[in-house]
């Protein structure tokens, strides 16, 4: 179960070389991957059947996969197709942070609940679980799953490192993640807890007899550098475990399934799985089942990020960013590529922002309709501080969009700016009106101009979007672009640079489940030829053709496909000497996601993400998810491989089939320069070849950074993060940044010595200020470039929450005043004509923050309620007898939540207008807890 955690997407790999296998349970291993799998995919279709059931639609997905579910979850009537990439995406990251556990905090007792750390260990879940609610609160999305990752493992680890089932528990220990709940009959340290196992393995029936009889919690000692341990203590066990070779020698983890332990561990999956579903209930209540769903990804993908300029200037500008919106909300309403958010960043100088994050339409027009252009005069303006806040408050993978006619002030952001790219895989398409030309700027050297455009065009090549020059006047002819990319099902067939530009031909494949292909090309003085497989062609003047139309606006070429598009393979020949840009993207659900990943050893070895650049010299490992249509049984992959997009190198990797559409690929020789990746396989719906690509575009260094999160940071205090430096070349003097896009201060030492082949720790603090509020996340990316003429770098970006201290753990409680009811029909059909009324009194108690909010869950009725900011809050629900259940639930400002839940019975015997005392059910119980039904009968 918790032993070999492979961090990326359900993976089953067994390490070579004698490391610690996942154990089979039947076809399958139970993992921590497997366990957060089954319980995630469990709560999101309860959570998805739930809308459906208020909105008055039927939830019926057509199959088991993540995509089916997406589908069915979205509206199966809207028309057009929805990717569940966002979706995958999103438990990736929770997966990725739960694995990392085993490497980050290896020796840590209280995230596996090793040697007794009850206490610490639960503060670990508790702490971890208010940073998650806060998060969502603030719509912090990303922060709070990767929280979410590491409190699942340290509570899936409870279940498997103590001797809870052992005691012949088969519910989840609640006051794990209750703690206005003490921690009972925990064995103290003198007590002996094992006898020995003379094996020197594991034995059954280990721990001692008064242990069991008498209920008393313990766990296993686990010792990685000393096998010291207290007189008598139960082990870990296993071969990483030094203290098992003590007496009393064994173990008693429940890691793996064993023939000593089969029934302990199979029944430390189930109780591990049940807890991680009451867990994900309690965050469900406090969030709301509409923000739960899009916590856990379950979202459109298309959404619109607009950085815009609001100097002098810019004025025609914004109104065309204006009426781009308008277009997008009007007539994508209703549709499967209707966006999910609006973002909205203005800059000028010396501001940058606010960041406005809006899921309604409405709220975007509005806030995009008070721009107004003013100001400006000199040249620079703020645009890469405004890009910043928009790469980390809008969703990894984003198309994010800039419209200026001036260059950059801060362009000491650059590589940040390319940090931040690279780790969200977001892609950033800039708008420069006049090319820097505007009559404003004519005092500035046309030379310095070009430079810093230079800049726009290096950040939209390396994220995988475009740099549209074109006047103000030809602005509404080249946004077309953004409409294009408004989609759910964005995917990328080709894309490739050329600088200096030179004659080529580029092949690509078009498969059946495309739809709306665009190619673009970006670059002057610019020939080209398509030609489909069946030999017909087109040319770059041929404004409407057999094979599609083509569009010219500033340095942009834009070719619209026609829809009659034949399937196979595709040229198109270039001819330039200039720099130019190729891409060809479309739609489709067949697409992929990937992560850079490297192996880590210890008692549980597995593969961590890497958050920079991969290391130089080493083989690069991607770990690769492939969606299909229906599934990943619906896609066959051929092979993956490292692509440069400026030269022509194609590097085939070794593909290692997890199974369920993952794939561990490993890349032996990585290509010289900047990299993307591509993907050729067969879509069996159809039957017709496809190829995917990547859009950012990524390098190797032999520099490495790393930190780890491992708490929360307060307001008003400072926040200290050790950080290492990592080299495989000569050593000396690295230089250190960093920066965070809240602008915190930071004390960051500006260097640090680093020996050959060697590394060094340092340190950064940051400050948080007092009026943060809670839920507040904090991107830090941290940057060490290596002295030296060729300066390699690196980078680590990481995010950080701050949360105010939580005084307030009890959640609110409930008491039923009355129930009237005309008994309700035996006949369902005759439902509608009775009816039933509830009457409810909640609180928070005297000491507790105040109930914030109040509704109902299950059931199809009315609820109405008093003033909340009352003592008392007086609730009454009503309902036919076609509903015979209601789930009160009340959230108070902590995030605690309680709920009430409530049933009546159908009349066995002849319909009665009688008042009768139907069969109640009130579970007054937090989301953390379950209660059975059985002994709260009435």
């Amino acid at each position: 179960m918790m032993s070999t955690v492979l961090c990326m997407s359900f993976l089953a790999l067994v390490l070579s070389g004698g490391a610690w296998a996942f154990s089979p349970i039947g076809d399958g291993a139970s993992t921590h991957v497997s366990i957060t799998e089954k319980a995630v995919l469990q709560k999101v279709t309860e959570v998805c059947r739930a809308i459906a059931e208020s909105e008055g639609r039927d939830f019926t997905p057509t199959g088991n996969s993540a995509e089916e579910l997406v589908q069915a979850c979205l509206g199966p009537k809207a028309t057009g197709e929805v990717s569940a990439a966002k979706f995958k995406s999103a438990l990736n990251e929770i997966y990725i942070q739960n694995g990392q556990v085993d490497r980050d905090f290896v020796n840590s007792p209280a995230h596996h609940f090793n040697s007794e750390a009850f206490a610490l260990g639960r503060r670990l879940i508790t702490d971890g679980v208010a940073s998650i609610k806060a998060n969502v609160q603030k719509e912090n999305f990303q922060a709070a799953r990767e929280t979410l990752g590491r409190v699942l493992h340290t509570l899936q680890d409870f279940y498997s490192h103590s001797n809870w089932v052992d005691l012949g528990y088969t519910e989840p220990y609640a006051n794990l993640i209750r703690p206005d709940l003490p921690l009972e009959n925990l064995a103290d340290v003198k007590t002996p807890t094992c006898s020995d196992c003379a094996n020197g393995g594991f034995c059954s029936n280990s721990i001692l007899p008064n242990i069991l009889n008498e209920k008393k919690l313990t766990s296993g000692y686990m010792g990685i550098f000393s096998a010291a341990k207290p007189k008598g203590k139960c082990s870990h066990g296993g071969a990483a475990d030094l203290t098992s070779s003590k007496a009393p020698r064994g173990g008693i983890s429940k890691d793996e399934r064993r023939s000593d332990n089969v029934a302990l561990h199979t029944a430390a999956v189930t109780v591990a799985t049940t807890a991680t579903l009451q867990l994900l209930d309690d965050i469900r209540g406090a969030a709301g089942d509409n923000n739960y769903l899009r916590f856990m990804g379950i979202a459109r993908s298309s959404v619109v990020v607009f950085v815009i300029d609001t100097t002098g200037s810019m004025s025609d500008d914004i109104l065309e960013a204006k009426r781009v919106v308008y277009k997008i909300i009007d007539s994508k309403k209703g549709t499967q590529d209707e966006p999910s958010l609006y973002i909205l960043v203005p800059f000028n100088d010396p501001k940058f922002g606010p960041l406005i994050k809006t899921t309604n339409p409405n709220v975007m027009k509005a806030e995009i309709a008070n721009l107004t252009a003013e100001g400006g005069g000199d040249l620079p303006e703020m645009c890469l501080s405004g890009l910043q806040l928009a790469l980390t408050g809008a969703p990894a993978s984003s198309n994010i969009y800039v419209f200026t006619d001036a260059v950059a002030k801060d362009i000491e952001l650059k590589e940040t700016i390319v940090a931040l790219i690279r780790s969200t895989k977001s892609t950033v398409s800039f708008f420069m009106t006049n090319d820097g030309a505007g009559a404003r700027r004519r005092r500035r050297g046309v030379e310095s101009r070009a430079a810093t455009f230079e800049t726009y065009k290096d950040l939209a090549l390396a994220s995988g979007g475009q740099a549209i020059g074109v006047t103000k006047e030809n602005l509404p002819q080249a946004t077309d672009v953004i409409i294009d990319s408004s989609t759910s099902a964005l995917v990328i067939v080709l894309q490739r640079a050329r600088n200096p530009g030179r004659a080529e031909t580029f092949s690509f494949l078009l498969d059946e489940s495309l739809n709306n292909i665009t190619i673009y090309i970006t670059g002057n003085t610019i020939t080209f030829t398509l030609k489909n497989p069946a030999g017909v062609t087109q040319k770059q003047n041929e404004a409407n053709g057999e094979l599609g139309t083509v569009q010219t606006v500033g340095n942009l070429y834009r070719v619209r496909l026609a829809s009659n598009k034949q399937t196979g393979l595709w040229e198109i020949s270039m001819n330039s000497n200039q720099p130019y840009t190729l891409k060809v993207t479309g739609q489709s659900t067949i697409a992929f996601i990937y992560d850079f990943v490297e192996t880590f050893d210890g008692p549980h070895p597995g593969y961590a993400l890497i958050s920079g650049r991969p290391q130089a010299g080493m083989p690069a490992m991607l770990l690769v998810s492939v969606l299909g249509r229906k599934g990943p049984a619906s896609v066959k992959v051929a092979d993956i491989a490292l692509v440069t997009v400026s030269g022509s190198e194609v590097v085939g990797g070794a593909l290692e089939d997890m199974g369920n559409g993952k794939f561990l690929v490993t890349v032996t020789k990585v290509p010289a320069g900047e990299f993307v990746v591509l993907l050729n396989g067969t879509d069996v719906v159809s039957s017709t070849v496809f190829q995917r690509q990547s859009t950012t575009q990524m390098s190797v260094s032999k520099v490495t950074i790393k930190a780890v999160v491992d708490r929360s940071m307060e307001p008003g205090k400072t926040f200290t993060l050790p950080f290492t430096v990592m080299t495989d070349a000569t050593g000396g003097s690295y230089t250190i940044s960093a920066r965070n896009d809240r602008d915190f201060k930071m004390n960051v030492p500006g260097s640090i010595a680093v020996t050959t082949g060697g590394n060094a720790t340092g340190e950064l603090t940051i400050t948080v200020p007092a009026n943060t509020p809670s839920g507040t996340d904090v991107t830090l990316t941290i940057e060490a470039v290596a002295p030296g003429a060729t300066a390699d770098s690196n980078y680590a970006v990481l995010r950080l929450s701050v949360v105010t201290k939580v005084t307030d753990f009890t959640p609110p409680q409930c008491e039923v005043v009355s129930v009237s009811v005309v008994d309700c029909p035996a006949d369902p059909a005759a439902c509608s004509s009775a009816f039933w009324q509830l009457s409810a009194n909640l609180t928070d108690g005297v000491n507790g923050t105040g109930i914030a909010s109040l509704t109902h869950l299950q059931g199809v009725g009315s609820l109405t309620h008093t003033d909340l900011k009352q003592t008392v809050v007086a609730a009454a629900f009503n309902a036919s007898c076609c509903s015979l259940t209601v789930e009160l639930e009340a959230v108070d400002k902590a995030m605690n939540v309680g709920t009430c839940r409530f049933s009546i019975v159908r009349n066995a015997g002849p319909p009665s207008m009688a008042l009768s005392l139907p069969l109640l059910v009130c579970l007054l119980v937090s989301a953390f807890f379950t209660t059975s039904l059985r002994d709260l009968l009435i």
